[in-house]
């Protein structure tokens, strides 16, 4: 009997999976923290005995190559693909045999990427599920811009086609595994649900719903903003990334952690943002720990720009580190846990700023020095803002801080994260501050009009 247990990586949007039998199990698309993999394995008493990658990634760093370093395993990847360490290319048609009665097949699905490659799980011959990385996803697909920009409407196209090739050979009960699509910006869309099979996206995926033109249009048409850090992701990935130290940093006192202030370094505060709100050391940033720390701060950051986390325990700082190795962020410069209380010199004030709804912004008007900034992105402002707001996307503000207008600035997003991200940004450049940690549906009943883009 097989199984396969899925291994989340939340903050990322992502998933990989460990598959196998009594006795040895293969590991797909794992993340760059491999302990999690190898623990997996350890519940289940299996060996690892092949690690494979659906593609080289774009939106974290893979710990394939690392896991079958310490594995032992076979280390597959799609032929295509150029790395500069040794593998075992993987071609279209490709078995290979993970346990007794139990194999997977590859196959060649380029969209996501030119060298995409989904794997076939078949038990005894019959094929059980597939391991579609970013192809077939749960009720969409995964968005073809990231390798090149001329090759995106024929990426789109190999994409269309690949979705028909996995629902032509593969058996309706066979059960879909993406790694991207919930909450990826690697797909092209949100899934919905959890868990999904052949069958299912034949009645309900546009990429099998749809002829290829008309599917064509309309994803290129709905493709979002890429993080700025991905450009990062597949060159790392290609060349082969070094293994992780999760190690604690070396610890700041309050006179180091101004002195990276003043060097233009990034102090990051990893508490939730109502605390960050009521105090913090004047200059910090706010990414909550629990947030989608790994894809904002990598979005926003000046790559390669020393970081220190201010964190409120070793636990939340270590869980931090996790998330951020894996997108790239290995060694934060210095860290420091507690209370902004032990992160400021004897005697040294803290920043605060307000928070408020939707509800506390009506009836305020421009007129009353009020700046209303709307930090979404342009595909969310286009289904509805509010009038006389100001809009700039978080990912662009830290290099547009001088286009925001004079005033006492209200700021919001679509739930208050990333509000709460922007009110630091201003916060730190002395702006006077208000964020909106709100719905956004609420700005309508609050009296705000929004207004259709």
């Amino acid at each position: 009997m097989f199984f396969v247990d899925t291994i989340e990586v939340a903050g990322l949007g992502n998933r990989s999976y460990l598959a196998g039998g009594e006795r040895t199990a293969v590991a797909v698309d794992p993340p760059r923290d491999a302990d999690r993999v190898l623990a997996a394995a350890v519940r289940r008493g299996v060996r690892i005995s092949h690690v494979v990658e659906t593609h080289i990634h774009n939106d974290y760093v893979t710990g394939g190559l690392e896991l079958a370093r310490l594995t032992g395993a076979a280390y597959l990847v799609p032929a295509g693909a150029t790395v500069s360490f040794d593998r075992i290319p993987v071609h279209d048609g490709d078995r290979t045999v993970i346990d007794e009665g139990l194999v997977l097949r590859a196959m060649a699905t380029p969209g996501h990427t030119p060298h995409h490659t989904a794997y076939a799980l078949q038990e005894l011959g019959t094929v059980v599920a597939v391991f579609t990385g970013g192809s077939l996803l749960i009720g969409t697909v995964g968005r073809p811009d990231l390798v090149e920009p001329r090759l995106t409407e024929s990426l789109a196209r190999a994409q269309h086609a690949s979705a028909h090739r996995l629902a032509a050979e593969l058996p309706d009960t066979a059960t879909v595994l993406p790694t991207h699509g919930f909450g990826s910006f690697c797909s092209a869309g949100r899934a919905e649900g959890s868990e999904t099979t052949i069958g299912k996206e034949k009645a309900s995926n546009a990429a099998l719903t749809e002829d290829v033109d008309t599917f064509v249009t309309r994803l290129l048409a709905g493709l979002d903003d890429v993080p700025a850090y991905y450009a990062h992701m597949g060159p790392a990935n290609s060349a082969g990334p070094s293994p992780v130290d999760l190690t604690a940093p070396a610890i700041a006192d309050a006179g180091e952690i101004a002195a990276r202030l003043a060097a233009g370094e990034w102090v990051v505060d990893l508490r939730n943002r109502i605390a960050f709100a009521e105090g913090h050391v004047v200059g910090t940033y706010n990414f909550e720990a629990d947030g989608q720390l790994a894809t904002y701060l990598a979005w926003l950051i000046p790559w390669g720009r020393p970081v220190t986390l201010l964190a409120e325990s070793a636990e939340q700082l270590a869980y931090a580190q996790r998330e951020l190795v894996r997108v790239g962020i290995d060694r934060p410069a210095a860290a420091a846990t507690g209370g902004p209380s032990a992160w400021t010199a004897e005697g040294e004030a803290l920043a605060t700023f307000p928070r408020a709804t939707f509800a506390d912004l009506a009836g305020r008007h421009p007129a009353d020095g009020v700046v209303v900034l709307d930090v979404r992105r342009d595909s969310e402002r286009a289904a509805g803002f509010i009038e006389g707001s100001v809009h700039i996307p978080l990912h662009t503000l830290h290099r547009r801080l001088d286009e925001v207008p004079p005033g006492e600035v209200w700021v919001h997003c679509a739930g208050g994260m990333r509000a709460a991200i922007a009110a630091s940004l201003l916060d730190a450049a002395g702006r006077a501050v208000v964020a909106v940690d709100d719905s956004f549906t609420a700005a309508g009943t609050a009296g705000p009009t929004p207004r259709t883009g």
